[in-house]
């Protein structure tokens, strides 16, 4: 892993890659491949998936292409202000109807956790790749769905920003002095033995 990035401190024993990971804002002007970018989507297409159904697609395009700038006019203002200078842009979509093993169709109740697998899938092998990863939910969804064909039946889940991290200084004043690792809270207040 060669993200450089300060350490959270866990309170039990994990693989140094799931604390190390955050979504930053900041990214350098370096470009992205082709190639390192479907490495990203290759670590999501591994991801678990209810009944195998893997309902998530990925809609992704390099700065500079046309694509990328479609994503980009989707984006709420805010977003749009600091991911345009990313490397890559990826939708995270989903697909929201399933073929049951009877061969009827029925809504997929698992769709956005799935999709939200093959997000984290992503993120973990972007950070491994030290990239950053930051995946975000502020978008028109109108827009975007029209931009980018979206079939009926699917569902925008998420817009990641994917590149080479950056300076915090590059960043707008408001947004510099939110660039480091967010806290997590307490295991305690998350997870219960038995019942809540």
């Amino acid at each position: 892993m060669t993200l450089q990035t300060p350490i959270r401190q866990p309170g039990h024993p994990v693989d140094p890659l799931f604390p190390a990971r955050w979504s930053p804002r900041a990214f350098s002007d370096a470009a992205l491949t082709e190639g390192q970018v479907k490495v990203l989507l290759e670590a999501a297409r591994w991801a678990p998936s209810a009944a195998n159904h893997q309902p998530w697609r990925l809609v992704w395009a390099l700065r500079g292409e046309p694509g990328f700038r479609a994503i980009l006019d989707g984006l709420v203002p805010f977003n749009r202000e600091w991911a345009e200078k990313a490397a890559a842009l990826i939708v995270v979509a989903s697909k929201d109807r399933m073929t049951g093993r009877d061969g009827a169709e029925a809504d997929n109740r698992w769709a956005a956790f799935d999709s939200g697998a093959a997000w984290m899938s992503l993120a973990l092998q972007a950070a491994r790749d030290g990239l950053a990863a930051h995946a975000m939910g502020g978008f028109d969804a109108t827009a975007l769905a029209a931009a980018l064909g979206l079939p009926e039946g699917h569902s925008l889940q998420a817009v990641v920003a994917v590149g080479h991290p950056g300076q915090p200084e590059s960043l707008p004043e408001p947004l510099r002095a939110r660039e480091v690792p967010s806290p997590r809270l307490a295991l305690e207040e998350i997870a219960f033995h038995g019942r809540f």
